[in-house]
């Protein structure tokens, strides 16, 4: 039977998405460094060598939905039309992708978000996860016109950033209201600060 290519991605994404439940699921209960990769594989019923082809390690398969995330703005912020504001087309972005969410991430999610606060190797691979993201961000923004005042994207990218991860905690540790629900609400506060854009150059 021929597998079209679209198929073949659907069956990659379901097996990657049972490797980071299982990761997740076996160090929520026993913590990071009492679980192997051999046991994260088994929990995910694939096998030791599968789970090399999906992840470089048990931190890269915590912190996938991060990942995935990340992936996902910054192919739907490389979307927005070209002549809308840097902030316009960071908040438009922003906006879609958690309204998809419908209306908040997985629980799988959330927990890789308090496991990367409680484990430094977790964060520290989150950390440097979000510095390659803040430098695709940047380059994206490259050309759009800034608030007024504004004069480096890097800046208002890493501004956004800080606020999305700040509505993003402030979620984790509430509970009971959606995510884009705060994120908007942060993003509302800082947005007030922007004048006007100024014309791109």
């Amino acid at each position: 039977m021929d597998v079209s290519p679209g198929l073949r991605e659907i069956k990659k994404e379901r097996t990657r998405r049972r490797i980071h439940q299982s990761a997740l699921r076996l160090v929520v209960e026993r913590g990071l460094d009492a679980v192997t990769v051999e046991e994260i594989a088994a929990g995910a019923e694939v096998s030791r060598r599968t789970f090399s082809n999906y992840f470089a390690g048990k931190e890269d398969a915590c912190l996938y939905g991060d990942t995935s995330a990340m992936e996902d703005f910054l192919a739907a912020l490389r979307a927005r039309p070209a002549h809308e504001s840097a902030w316009t087309a960071l908040r438009a972005t922003a906006r879609t992708l958690y309204r998809a969410l419908d209306p908040s991430p997985d629980p799988a999610w959330a927990q890789s978000t308090r496991l990367a606060l409680k484990h430094p190797a977790l964060l520290g691979r989150r950390l440097a996860g979000q510095h390659g993201f803040l430098r695709e961000m940047t380059a994206l923004l490259g050309g759009r016109a800034l608030p007024a005042g504004m004069h480096r994207h890097g800046l208002l990218a890493s501004v956004f950033l800080s606020a999305l991860l700040h509505g993003v905690h402030e979620w984790t540790r509430e509970g009971g209201r959606p995510l884009g629900e705060v994120v908007e609400e942060v993003l509302d506060e800082v947005g007030a600060a922007f004048g006007d854009p100024r014309p791109a150059p």
